[in-house]
């Protein structure tokens, strides 16, 4: 009790005076340690970097640096927000994607680093089917967010087309932002639906890239309070087992794609037999699985030809 009486002195004497910026990364470190925050230096760094526009590293050069009223306002507010486990993202309001900076917003989930390694497998894929200069490559992002993935393959394969579906007009509103930061609206088509069942059925892709609801519906309330109470839950929500937005997928995609297409999906831990096994079952063939960083199977290609 002693100790935290001492934290809130500290913070209400700190922040309305000048103080050290060694000082205010030690004190706010211990501020959400106690509140269980990961890494909590790591996201008083980054705090700083965003208030100070500096890079992290540069930080610790600048220890006795003097930081006023200016900075220290903000940051407070920044600090306690974290405390209350709102995702850093969502404070700074925006977060690196493939090297691009994504706004980011509870309206759409936050991109993961794993998920780079679904666009990156995407724009790969393309760069080897260029397509021809009368019929350049299709791609269809299925549940597009943030437009994160649809960005990255549209700077890394910029002979793509992309149609970016999401159930959530919120979602698409960010996206759009987010497609209009990058100068990629004359490659990227936003369009509200629900499945590619609701697009033209005259339309047909070469790629499907999608990183769908994975969480089975029961697990979401053990998720971290980052993720269970901030980002939305029908991006989360995979229904009973986790699956269902795979078995739509197999089924749906089937007569969307051009002779040759490919379908690439990202899934949870411990899923890539299920998921594998629902595609073969509805026809598909899975010649690769990726794993992430981590060495966990991450994401898989299928295709309708062996």
């Amino acid at each position: 009790m002693q100790r935290r009486l001492g934290l809130l002195q500290w913070a209400s004497k700190c922040y309305l005076a000048a103080v050290r910026l060694l000082d205010v990364i030690q004190r706010s470190t211990t501020y959400l340690e106690e509140r269980g925050v990961p890494s909590p230096r790591l996201q008083v760094e980054l705090l700083l970097s965003h208030f100070l526009k500096l890079p992290r590293l540069q930080l610790y050069l600048e220890f006795e640096r003097v930081l006023g009223p200016e900075i220290l306002d903000p940051l407070r507010e920044a600090v306690r927000r974290r405390g209350r486990r709102e995702p850093l993202q969502h404070i700074i309001g925006s977060t690196s994607f493939c090297g691009l900076e994504i706004e980011v917003s509870p309206d759409a989930l936050v991109p993961r680093p794993e998920t780079e390694l679904l666009a990156e497998r995407a724009w790969t894929w393309l760069q080897d089917h260029p397509g021809t200069p009368d019929r350049p490559p299709s791609v269809l992002d299925w549940g597009t967010g943030t437009a994160c993935i649809a960005i990255a393959v549209a700077t890394h394969a910029p002979a793509a087309r992309i149609t970016a579906i999401d159930i959530s007009p919120a979602a698409l509103e960010l996206a759009r932002r987010n497609v209009d930061r990058h100068q990629c609206a004359d490659r990227i088509r936003l369009q509200l639906a629900d499945g590619a069942a609701a697009l033209d059925p005259e339309v047909r892709f070469d790629l499907v890239v999608s990183n769908p609801p994975y969480i089975p519906a029961s697990e979401i309330e053990t998720l971290d309070p980052e993720v269970r109470d901030h980002d939305p839950r029908a991006a989360l929500d995979g229904g009973p087992d986790g699956l269902d937005a795979y078995r739509r997928l197999a089924s749906e995609l089937p007569a969307r794609l051009h002779p040759g297409g490919a379908l690439l999906v990202e899934f949870g831990d411990g899923q890539a037999s299920a998921v594998s096994g629902i595609l073969t079952a509805a026809g598909w063939f899975v010649p690769e699985i990726h794993r992430d960083y981590s060495g966990r199977e991450r994401l898989l290609l299928a295709t309708r030809e062996p």
